[in-house]
């Protein structure tokens, strides 16, 4: 630094008092619990600028983050501060760090310098073959799921040859029906080696290993660096944990920083224990507490704080904020997920259009799953609002869905190349590369499209074997082609999804990825059922593939020409979310085995993570919180009836806005621990909506004016009728969901 302690001194006036002194303290091992919106970054960008005020050179400072943008905007930040010598320290994310470790010590372990690094693609690849060469069917070997295991191995330092010596490992994987996975995951690192590669995970593991068999290089490197900083400590794993052991063993000038409440990464192998157990570890650490909140209002911090009470593993501390108390919580409770998007819709409008108070970016709409932007997407689309999917794709951008419907576009569309590529061999049906360039090459040279050639297959220089493959896809097209004649749209999409196989493929993979692309087929496939049920009350009756796949084109076109607009509207996960905020935040799908989720449903630990989760996601917002719930949601290809998320009643009631209170449905309750909502009534509600029905309404008290309700859109007023007998209209206004004019014989609506 300019060797100068009052510029340091000034700096210092910039922290509050719990801030400051976490930044003072460097004698011993440290702990700091920064809580939500507490400075964490400005905590460590000045402890580090402080170390360096004390004459610590730069490179003798190692600073671990888990982005390599975080440690860009940290080196950034601290060089104002301090000058340049900010770029001579060791600040990067664990696997750029140890990389650089390892590629300076390679030949201890048998590997060049220049060693290659295999990302997840290039490991997954690898897989495959291995799989392949095996002749193991990799329906039971998946690829992803046989990379998850290994990964998991390494990340808990189980090498290949451990984990071939493990009865336990063994006796595990032969319940699971995977027996060979010892084996692969032998040949796995044999190949790496072999090839002088290491994949992310050996990046970790490598660097144990070195450090274990070779002292006098743990002995360098603890001489080295003289303090270590470890940035959201909450999301490391046992490997992570044990590398920073060791190397700050001896003289434990080490500060961890992180938030037990927001450990929500135990899926990727993050261990919640490190932190909790820090203090354990380091004999005589001092715990500093972050817990003034300089980003939400009082309201959002007290019922964040009234939630991750409620759970038992935890490191107790009280966030508080200075600011205003700002709105309640608001709860709401829709009659289906459809009404639950399109009332965020209307809000968000309201607000922006209507009254001005804020940007489309001051909102953020965040969900459990990604399965769930899809009806949030198309609500925001016919309200005309701009948004954006924030660490993802649009829904019918994802490759699971562009996948299926390029089965639809084919059925529709026999001379639709870019579907046809799609498709040919995936599921993989032994159609590759070489059999497809073939196939185009004959189109080209006879002026035929793709689909055409498949007519001509005895013309092509292909074996018997591959002949008939490209016959019997051409058969299951045709077949398609058949059924969609004869049959209603919602099962033709059933009957295509099934006997293409794409069904089964996405089912076998049980990794948090393949749940995902899972669950998005699924809820694909009620889209469509969404699509005819609300065309049929329109009075449509032929509703066609066609018809479905022109909505997804304009959709598919609308998307494009957001990308835009730079003020629009944020779409997420709630993982996703973790480290963002907005004035305003929606967080929809508040229900049982939806959030918490189904898997969690057992596992008090797994429902703790749960809650941490909703944590997350109410620190998020400013000013303005709204959580919502529906009644029923359309799982599986049927209504389900849905119960209010547990964690609704883990929130101080004082601090939630109700709904008015005329809906008998809505109990205000206290003490905090009683439900919130009346579950009797709530049941009887539910279950006479979900059996409303489905052919015909009674035209009793249907009258100008009259107050009704619907399965889906919610409730309104009849605002007339158009037509007559079979054919007759009824023109409703509802709450939420705009104006629709519902065929009488097919509309769900009941009088209030």
């Amino acid at each position: 630094m300019h060797d100068n302690n009052n510029n340091m001194d000034e700096l210092l006036k910039g922290l509050n008092e719990d801030q400051r002194k976490a930044v003072i303290f460097n004698d011993g091992p440290a702990l700091v619990i920064a809580g939500a919106g507490s400075g964490k970054t400005r905590v460590l960008t000045y402890k580090i600028a402080y170390l360096l005020s004390k004459g610590l050179p730069p490179q003798s400072i190692l600073a671990l983050t888990f982005t390599n943008k975080a440690a860009k905007e940290m080196k950034e930040r601290i060089s104002k501060m301090v000058g340049s010598q900010a770029y001579r320290l060791w600040m990067g994310t664990f696997h750029s760090i140890f990389s650089r470790i390892l590629r300076a010590e390679a030949d201890r372990l048998g590997y060049p310098s220049d060693f290659t690094i295999y990302d997840s693609a290039d490991s997954k690849n690898l897989l495959k073959s291995i799989i392949k060469e095996m002749a193991l069917d990799d329906k039971t070997y998946r690829p992803g799921m046989v990379q998850a295991r290994i990964s998991n191995a390494k990340n808990a330092l189980v090498t290949h040859a451990a984990y071939a010596r493990s009865k336990e490992l063994m006796e595990h994987d032969m319940a699971c029906k995977v027996p060979m996975i010892r084996e692969i995951y032998t040949r796995y690192q044999t190949r790496c080696y072999t090839a002088k590669a290491m994949d992310f995970d050996d990046l970790l593991m490598q660097t144990n290993i070195l450090f274990r068999d070779f002292p006098e290089v743990l002995e360098k490197y603890r001489d080295f660096f003289k303090y270590i900083l470890v940035d959201e400590y909450q999301d490391t794993n046992f490997s992570q944990h044990l590398i920073v052991q060791k190397l700050s063993e001896h003289h434990k000038r080490i500060c961890v920083v992180g938030d037990d409440a927001q450990s929500i990464y135990s899926f990727r192998g993050a261990n919640i224990d490190n932190i909790l157990k820090f203090r354990t570890t380091y004999e005589g650490c001092k715990t500093f507490k972050l817990e003034r909140n300089y980003r939400s209002t009082r309201n959002i911090v007290n019922a964040a704080n009234s939630l991750i009470h409620k759970n038992t593993e935890q490191i107790k501390k009280t966030i508080y904020s200075e600011k205003e108390d700002g709105s309640k919580i608001k709860l709401v409770q829709l009659y289906s997920d459809y009404e639950e998007a399109h009332n965020v819709a209307a809000k968000i409008a309201t607000s922006v259009v209507g009254n001005n108070e804020y940007e489309f970016s001051d909102f953020a709409i965040l969900y459990r799953t990604n399965a769930q932007s899809r009806v949030l997407e198309e609500a925001l689309r016919k309200s005309n609002l701009p948004y954006r999917i924030y660490g993802g794709l649009s829904f019918y951008q994802r490759k699971e869905i562009k996948d299926i419907i390029s089965y639809f576009r084919l059925i529709v569309n026999h001379a639709d190349e870019e579907a046809f590529k799609r498709i040919i061999n995936y599921p993989a049906r032994g159609i590759g590369d070489t059999t497809l360039n073939k196939v185009k090459a004959y189109a080209a040279a006879n002026n035929l499209s793709l689909w055409e050639t498949l007519s001509a297959v005895g013309n092509l220089t292909v074996n018997s074997g591959t002949a008939n493959k490209l016959i019997a896809f051409r058969e299951l097209i045709l077949r398609f082609c058949e059924y969609s004649k004869n049959n209603p749209l919602e099962d033709v999409v059933d009957f295509v999804m099934k006997e293409s196989g794409m069904v089964a493929l996405l089912a076998q993979d049980s990794s948090v990825e393949g749940i995902s692309k899972y669950e998005n087929a699924k809820e694909l496939a009620k889209g469509i059922v969404e699509f005819c049920e609300i065309k049929r009350e329109e009075g449509v009756e032929n509703i066609t593939m066609a018809d479905f796949l022109s909505e997804v084109a304009l959709l598919t076109d609308q998307d494009d020409k957001s990308k835009e607009n730079t003020n629009r509207i944020t779409l997420m996960t709630v993982h996703s979310a973790k480290g963002l905020e907005f004035k305003n935040v929606f967080i929809v799908g508040l229900e049982e085995d939806l959030f918490p989720s189904q898997m969690s449903r057992d596992n008090l630990r797994a429902i703790e993570e749960e809650r941490r989760l909703l944590y997350v996601a109410i620190t998020r917002a400013e000013e303005n919180c709204v959580l919502s719930c529906a009644k029923s949601r359309f799982r599986n290809g049927q209504s389900t009836i849905c119960s209010p998320s547990r964690f609704l009643k883990d929130i101080d009631p004082n601090l939630i806005d109700f709904p008015v209170e005329t809906k008998a449905e809505w109990v205000y309750h206290k003490p905090v621990g009683k439900p919130i909502l009346s579950t009797e009534n709530l049941t009887k509600l539910s279950k006479a909506l979900v059996s409303a029905p489905s052919e015909a309404t009674s035209l009793e008290g249907l009258d100008v004016g009259a107050r009704v309700k619907h399965i889906r859109f919610g409730e309104g007023y009849i605002k007339g009728f158009e037509g007559e007998g079979g054919n007759t209209k009824a023109i409703v206004e509802f709450d939420n969901s705009g104006t629709k004019q519902l065929l009488l014989k097919f509309a769900k609506l009941t009088v209030i």
